[in-house]
């Protein structure tokens, strides 16, 4: 939440978190949910509590679920802190000050108006990424504005909307064409029929002009994104404005309708989401919405199709493998890259560390994902999936075991592979970079170290609160005894000066007698 940064380094950061002298925020789920969050512009906060290594502050915050820089939203509230009733009224003014200025429904009636214009009457303001309609014009006649928009523009927003580039808060790494028609492809080759679109707008428009222009396509698909631009260009049935971070529909009941609806449709049956998440996000808040969206899935399930499970594809950088994985232990990743149009680094065909780190995490079986062998996968008939050419199966771990596109190389003494750039250290007992710092504690858990248990389960947090406890009970009683004796100081000190005023109007009247 410092100065900016690149997303890659901000999602290196989590995942080092073990390192010496590191400090972080984690969120904190409360275990008495019934207590309501209170809300931002962004919908309900989350709860937060900062952390050093071998050292975690008790005294927790809510801050916005959406953005990690407050600049971009200032929230703050402790979480024992007692709001006045203005303050709290001054706060809903402003969460509505902030919200969009049409209503979803009024979105929709105005797309309506826009598409029933001419051709040359069908004018965008790239300053206010607005569709205008005529009644618009005289208010943006200072504005850049294009003209002639047409249906093939309004199909394809994203190329008509500047991407939002602020990377702690939204930024928008859009699908290069390449990935988009591949996952359209696979989801067709794997008999989906309707795609959950969460923070993919790209993949959305693809599947809609697929559908338009192939009448044997029958794929459907629904956008869920936190960029409201988009209600401008679909119709309710096809884009709820969505916070990702706090599974919060921004319309309301109307829209977590519209979601629940596509969900259960056909009894659940066809369905797949896809999700990209911005990869400054912490994985905890992201893996507790996407349990609540496979929970409004279930609902519409029968008793016997109790133990299937949504089908998944999670697109993030493969250093977040672990903590994907300990969310949802039935996925996998695949070798695939994904990459994307307006971000210099993610993108395929690059060499060594340049490569795109990002990847599609899924609960698909392996086997019956197909990857395109004009784009360098090919299949292992002992791992049965699909990997990249320089993934080369070790015997000793029997897989395939690089993650990053490079060849990896067993190393004994760890019994395991490891990255082509790292060596075993005698000192340390395990594999680093060869200018590492030795003895430093391996990965784990934040608080201690240790590499057997997480943050959330360390021992030493509730011998830790303990202590904390008495401590600011010892400070509270400490300075309730200053607030008395300053109270009393200033009682006594007004005391004085009353009797010297007495004095002196004394003395005065004696010298004027």
């Amino acid at each position: 939440m410092a100065a900016p940064r690149d997303c890659l380094g901000a999602v290196e950061e989590e995942g080092n978190s073990g390192r010496p002298g590191s400090s972080g925020v984690e969120v904190v789920f409360p275990s008495d949910p019934a207590t309501p969050a209170p809300l931002c512009p962004h919908g309900p906060t989350l709860l937060f509590v900062k952390v050093n290594q071998g050292k975690e502050e008790t005294r927790r915050f809510y801050a916005c679920s959406a953005c990690r820089d407050r600049k971009d939203c200032n929230f703050f509230q402790w979480e024992d802190e007692k709001l006045s009733e203005a303050r709290l009224a001054a706060r809903e003014a402003h969460n509505q000050r902030c919200q969009p200025p049409l209503s979803r429904t009024q979105c929709a009636e105005r797309f309506l108006k826009f598409i029933e214009l001419p051709l040359p009457l069908r004018k965008f303001c790239q300053r206010c990424q607005q569709l205008l309609l005529p009644e618009d014009w005289e208010r943006h006649r200072e504005h850049r504005v294009v003209g002639d928009i047409s249906a093939g523009q309004l199909r394809r927003p994203s190329q008509l909307l500047y991407p939002l580039e602020n990377k702690k808060t939204n930024a928008q790494y859009l699908f290069a064409e390449r990935t988009c028609r591949f996952l359209v492809g696979l989801l067709s080759a794997l008999g989906f029929t309707r795609v959950l679109c969460v923070g993919t707008p790209r993949l959305h428009e693809l599947i809609r002009l697929k559908a338009l222009d192939d009448k044997k396509f029958n794929i459907k698909s629904l956008l869920l994104d936190i960029d409201f631009r988009y209600s401008q260009f679909y119709m309710e049935d096809s884009f709820c404005h969505y916070n990702m971070f706090n599974h919060h529909f921004f319309d309301g009941k109307a829209a977590l309708e519209v979601c629940r609806t596509f969900l259960q449709e056909d009894k659940g049956e066809g369905v797949i989401m896809v999700t990209d998440p911005p990869f400054g996000g912490l994985v905890e808040p992201l893996a507790v919405t996407f349990k609540k969206l496979i929970a409004m899935w279930k609902e519409g399930q029968s008793q016997d199709s109790s133990h299937k499970e949504l089908p998944i594809f999670w697109i993030f950088p493969y250093f977040f493998e672990s903590r994907i994985l300990q969310f949802f232990p039935s996925f996998c990743m695949l070798d695939y890259q994904v990459d994307y149009d307006n971000h210099a680094l993610y993108k395929h065909g690059k060499t060594g560390r340049k490569q795109s780190p990002v990847r599609i995490f899924t609960n698909v079986p392996p086997n019956k994902i197909v990857l395109p062998s004009e784009e360098g996968y090919r299949f292992c008939l002992l791992c049965q999936r699909y990997v990249s050419l320089e993934n080369q199966h070790c015997e000793h771990c029997d897989s395939c075991t690089s993650k990053d596109g490079r060849k990896w190389s067993h190393c004994f003494p760890c019994k395991k592979c490891v990255k082509p750039s790292w060596t075993h250290c005698s000192t340390c007992g395990r594999c680093a970079l060869p200018d590492h710092s030795c003895g430093a504690p391996k990965d784990g858990c934040f608080v201690c170290g240790e590499s057997d248990h997480k943050r959330s389960s360390c021992p030493k947090i509730a011998a830790s609160k303990k202590v904390n406890k008495a401590v600011r009970k010892q400070k509270q009683r400490k300075s309730n005894k200053m607030k008395m004796e300053a109270t009393e100081e200033q009682s006594m000190n007004h005391t004085s000066v009353t009797r010297r005023k007495k004095r002196r109007e004394r003395a005065h009247q004696y010298l004027c007698s």
